[in-house]
């Protein structure tokens, strides 16, 4: 049985933690800053927490960073990892920091939105890997393979474009849904009228030919129902521009099919 000690207490950190225990894992350590957060997960998972790195273990099999992005700089100045396998799961950030930890070392990244206290099926993640040899890819993916069968080699330059993708799905997205309910709300209108309205409109992404699918004013080039909507927005300016810019774009992705 592979040990796995987890560098992280967060939502990524979590969810991998369970992932692997899940899947016939030995969580051997659970290391946090503080204390609590540390304990705290590793409760749910049969570990030992701790706060300080000297007090880690040098005979787990895998060591997974699940840290901010910028704790990975740091954390290469300090841990040195002999010839374990070394793994960080930030999306933007080259496998080389780590490097100085150990020559084995890859990439676990899924493009996915983790929040600590709700469940997921794991079997369904999408998990992008990426080895510093094909030897050390091998063993990452023949590590996951009892998580998820979702596997995908995806090269540092890949994933940087990936990411980018998945905050424009993901985080834009949401940010554009957040300012619709806000729209709403302040007109005493509930935002559980547009629920269906979102979930159809994510059920049709499955199907591909996003711009094919394109439907609304600015696909139809209807520009009596635009100029009153730009009236709506006449008092906030940034959302005016971001009404103008999206038509745009769509009016030009899909001038061919007007």
């Amino acid at each position: 049985m592979k040990t796995i000690t987890l560098i992280g207490s967060g939502n990524v950190a979590t969810h991998l933690a369970k992932a692997f225990h899940n899947a016939g894992y030995q969580i051997l350590q659970i290391w946090s800053r503080e204390y609590d957060h540390a304990e705290a997960l590793a409760n749910q998972v049969f570990a030992e927490p701790i706060d300080k790195l000297s007090l880690l273990y040098p005979t787990a099999d895998v060591y997974v960073l699940a840290v901010a992005d910028d704790a990975l700089f740091d954390l290469a100045l300090d841990l040195r990892l002999r010839d374990a396998l070394v793994l960080h799961t930030a999306g933007a950030v080259s496998l080389n920091v780590l490097k100085p930890i150990s020559r084995k070392h890859g990439v676990v990244w899924s493009p996915q939105t983790f929040i600590r206290d709700v469940d997921m099926d794991y079997s369904e993640l999408p998990f992008c890997v990426e080895g510093s040899s094909p030897d050390v890819t091998t063993h990452i993916m023949e590590l996951l393979r009892p998580v998820s069968s979702h596997l995908f080699e995806i090269d540092t330059q890949q994933r940087q474009w990936l990411h980018l993708a998945a905050v424009m799905v993901n985080n834009f997205g949401n940010a554009v849904n957040a300012m619709a309910q806000d729209i709403i709300q302040s007109h005493n209108i509930p935002f559980e009228i547009l629920h269906p309205l979102i979930t159809m409109t994510a059920e049709k992404i499955k199907h591909g030919g996003l711009w094919q699918q394109q439907t609304g004013p600015a696909r139809r080039h209807d520009q009596k129902t635009i100029d009153n909507q730009r009236r709506l927005l006449a008092d906030d300016k940034k959302m005016l521009e971001l009404y103008d810019l999206l038509t745009e774009i769509i009016q030009e992705k899909t001038k061919s099919g007007k």
